[in-house]
C-alpha cells in the first residue's frame, strides 16, 4: 500500500497543478475561479477506504508541500488538510460507507476547506472578495469541478485504495 498510495498521492498533487495551468481563469477570460481539490478528495477516500492515521500523515505532508509550492502563507494547508481528514473520519463513523456518501463527505470537506482558507486570507488581507462573491465566483464553480472529478475518478480511488490495503497490509 505504501508505495502505490504514495505514487497516487504524487500523481494527484501534480495533476492539481497541471489542471490550474491548463484551465486558469485569465487564460479563458472568465471571472470564475476553478480550484481543483483533488488532494482533499484523495485524502477523504484514503481515510474511508484505507487507514485514517495514514491519511492524516499524508494530509500533513501534502499540506506542507501545498503551502510551499502554491501559497504565500506557510501553515494554512499543513493544518487544515489533516483537520479535514480527522473531521471526515469522525463524520463517517455515523454515516454509511458507500461511494455516494463518501463523495458527498468529500465535497463537504472541500467546502469547509475553501471557507477556512478564504476566511484566513480575508483576515490577513489577501482576499478582497465579499463572502457572496467568493461563493458565486470560487466556491460553487470549484464544487462543480470537483464533483466532475469525483464522478470520473471516485470509483477508481475507492477500488484502488481498498485493493491496495488488502494486498499490502500484512
Amino acid at each position: 500500500m505504501k508505495i502505490r498510495v504514495f505514487l497516487l498521492a504524487v500523481l494527484v498533487f501534480i495533476s492539481e497543478g497541471i489542471f490550474v495551468e491548463v484551465f486558469s481563469g485569465p487564460l479563458y477570460k472568465t471571472d470564475y475561479i476553478l480550484v481543483p481539490r483533488f488532494i482533499m478528495i484523495f485524502l477523504v477516500f484514503l481515510t474511508v477506504y484505507g487507514k485514517k492515521e495514514m491519511a492524516i500523515w499524508y494530509g500533513f505532508g501534502l499540506g506542507i508541500f501545498y503551502d510551499v509550492v502554491y501559497t504565500e502563507i506557510l501553515g494554512i494547508y499543513t493544518f487544515t488538510l489533516p483537520l479535514m481528514v480527522y473531521l471526515s473520519s469522525q463524520l463517517m463513523k455515523v454515516l454509511q460507507v458507500n461511494l455516494g456518501i463518501v463523495s458527498t463527505v468529500s465535497l463537504l470537506a472541500i467546502t469547509v476547506l475553501e471557507i477556512i482558507v478564504f476566511e484566513l486570507n480575508s483576515l490577513i488581507g489577501f482576499a478582497s472578495l465579499s463572502f457572496i462573491d467568493f461563493a458565486k465566483m470560487r466556491l460553487l464553480p470549484s464544487l462543480i469541478l470537483n464533483l466532475v472529478f469525483l464522478i470520473l475518478f471516485g470509483y477508481l480511488f475507492a477500488k484502488w485504495i481498498k485493493k491496495w490495503t488488502v494486498e499490502e497490509d500484512f
